[in-house]
Formats: structure tokens, sequence, C-alpha cells
């Protein structure tokens, strides 16, 4: 490592201003600092001396997200043997995942890290870290049978219209790799839906549905036991099936300080609120499931861990993290419940209260400011 410091620090100065590469300067101080932890300091100013950056938060996310990334390469394995009624090995499921995984996820990586460089370069700022995370949560939230081109094209989107638009890390309303899988869902909802997309190489005589599309359907009798969904063996997204893949990561990033319990435990309470009042009133054999089924079907609780958290599109207020939260449990077995052609409402439940995150905590933070001065009139008083 001291040879490649060195040597980073001899080719340094052609990318510093006035060198012969000056252009490519973000380019160069991105991949410095992927290998090395930079050299900065501050100089001005009152600061909080904190072992937490971005790159550190966005390396714990990534840690977090490896036992969903993992059993999605054995299941996808796994489903593409158990259709063609094929009894494989370990090793043989594992590499068929990997065959299949591996290129969506590099596929996403270098399309979106693309399109951040090259607007790094044309604004001449640092290359954010920020893509790090949204470079693996998009290949978890697609199916495993989407077309690559598909992911890159979603991707490019989802960075330019997601993240740059409004000015980069940190400054975007909307999740970006929601957006992705919502751009493909309603430009390309063939590849999105029904049930040949979930199965990798299915074979024509194996259904492919995923629970939530069977208990869309009406189809009860077929939708799988608690214990199969909430261990992952069943059809659906690369990362969104195994709640207990899931839940490993969500302990981490609490016990990191990286994600928010107050959401992950709101979104999980709303969804379980919303299933006991539909069950209270149920008129359809969907409204009748078990409210703890809405937790373990579908990306319920993927969304809640990995994407509802996201510290930059969630509300930032103690009391707005609950409303938060909340809401998008409510919100996301509603949509499911009563919109038979879209069963996954995770996506557009989280989406939707992205946008009303800083209306919350814009309330959250007046209501504070009335409460106190309410404490000031009845002290003056």
């Amino acid at each position: 490592m001291k040879a490649l410091r060195r040597y980073l620090d001899k080719i340094k100065p052609n990318f510093e201003k006035g060198g012969r590469f000056q252009k490519l300067q973000s380019t160069f101080d991105a991949f410095e600092t992927f290998l090395f932890v930079p050299n900065k300091v501050t100089k001005h100013g009152a600061h909080i001396r904190d072992s937490i950056d971005l790159k550190r938060t966005m390396s714990f996310v990534i840690m977090a997200l490896v036992p969903a990334l993992l059993f999605g390469i054995w299941n996808t394995g796994y489903q593409h043997f158990l259709s063609q009624g094929t009894d494989a090995s370990f090793w043989e499921t594992i590499w068929f995942g990997i065959v299949k995984v591996l290129p969506i996820v590099i596929v996403a990586y270098v399309t979106g890290l693309g399109v951040e460089f090259i607007f790094a370069q044309v604004r001449h700022h640092e290359v954010n870290e920020g893509f790090l995370v949204s470079g693996m949560l998009i290949p978890l939230v697609m199916p495993p049978d989407v077309p690559l081109w598909m992911v890159a094209v979603s991707t490019i989107f989802a960075v330019i219209i997601g993240k740059e638009v409004f000015g980069g890390t940190g400054m975007n309303i909307l999740n970006p790799a929601l957006l992705a899988r919502a751009f493909l869902f309603f430009a390309y909802p063939a590849e999105m839906s029904g049930d040949k997309v979930w199965i990798a190489e299915k074979a024509d005589a194996f259904s492919g549905a995923t629970p939530l599309a069977e208990a869309a359907a009406g189809h009860m009798d077929k939708v799988p036991d608690a214990w199969s969904m909430f261990i992952g063996t069943i059809p659906g997204s690369i990362g969104e099936t195994s709640t207990l893949a899931i839940l490993l990561g969500g302990i981490f990033l609490i016990a990191t300080g990286i994600g928010s319990w107050r959401i992950m435990l709101s979104v999980f309470t709303g969804g379980l609120a919303m299933g006991f009042l539909l069950n209270a009133t149920a008129v359809t054999p969907y409204m009748e499931i078990p409210p703890y089924y809405h937790l373990i079907m579908g990306g319920f609780a993927f969304g809640a861990v990995f994407m509802a958290t996201d510290p930059v599109t969630a509300a930032q207020t103690s009391m707005g993290k609950y409303i938060y939260g909340f809401l998008i449990g409510i919100f996301a077995v509603i949509i499911r419940v009563f919109n038979p052609a879209y069963p996954e409402g995770m996506m557009l439940s989280i989406l939707l209260m992205n946008v009303f995150a800083p209306l919350i905590d814009h309330y959250v933070v007046q209501a504070n400011i009335r409460r106190r001065l309410n404490r000031i009139k009845i002290k003056k008083a």
C-alpha cells in the first residue's frame, strides 16, 4: 500500500490545477479517496469531531446489504432449478445465481458511476460516495431476469432525474433506487410484472407467481406459508424475498447508528395496524389474511429497513420519523389490497412519503415552536 501511495503522490500534480490532466481532477480524487482516507483537515470555524463520515456510512450500509445479496444469489439459482425440476448442488445453485445477479450489479455500478463522474467533471466538484449504496440497492430490487440494458437505462434515469438535477448527493428528494424501479415499472411493465420475470430462465410449466400476485388474484390457497416467506424461498426481486436476511442487515444498521430504528419500527407498526383494520372490515379474501403476512410479503421489509430509512429523503425530526414511517406502512398495505393491478405497494408508498417528508418536518417544527411559546406565556402570566 505504501508503494501505491507513493505512486499516487507522484502523479497527483498532473491532475491538480495547472497540470496536464487538470480537467480529470474530480476523477483522480474519486479514485484516491476510494483507496485512501482523505488527508484534509478543517481550518476555520467550530467543528464537531466524529469518526463517521459519508464514506464510512455508505460502507456500513453496503455491509448490511450483504446478507440480502448473498441470499438473493442463492435463491435465484434455487428458484431456477426448482422450476426445472432439477436437483442441483449448493455450489451449482450459487454459481447460477452469480452468473445471473453479478452482471446486473456490474451494469448498475458502471452506468451509475459513469453518470456521476461525468457530472463531477462538468461541475468541477468531487465525486460523491452516495451512489455506492444506490448501485447495490438497484440490483436488489430488480427481477433476476431483467434485461441488462433496462438496468442501465433505469439507473441512468435515476441518477440524472433523481439526484443530479437536484444538485447531487444529499440534495435529492426521491430515493434513486426506488425511482429506477418505478421508471422500469411504468416504462416496461411487462418486464416488471406478471409471472415470467421473477424466476431466471423459468420452465413454462412452472407458475413463478409471487405471494403478492397470488394474494391479489384471490388465490389464498396458493400463498406460501409464513415460514417460507420469512426465510425467503419464494419468487421475487433479488434482494427482497428473505425477511430474515433483511432483518440481520437492519439490526446491523441500528447497532452502528446508521439506520433509524424509529422509522423501521413505525413502518412495521403502520403495516400491522392497517392489516388489523382490514381484518376487522374484510369483504375480500385478501383483506382476511393475517396482518403479519404483509410484513413478510414482497418488498415490505426491504423497503422498511433500507429504503424508508434513507437519511436524505426521509423525515429528519424525531416525531416526523414516527409519522413518516407509520404512513408508509399504512399506504403500502392500502395500495396492495385495493389496487390489484399493482400488488406491490411499498415502492409507491415510500416515493409518496419522500415528497411529503419536508412537509411533515415543517409541521413538527412549527408545533414545537408553538408549544415553547405557550410555555413562555404561561411563565409570564
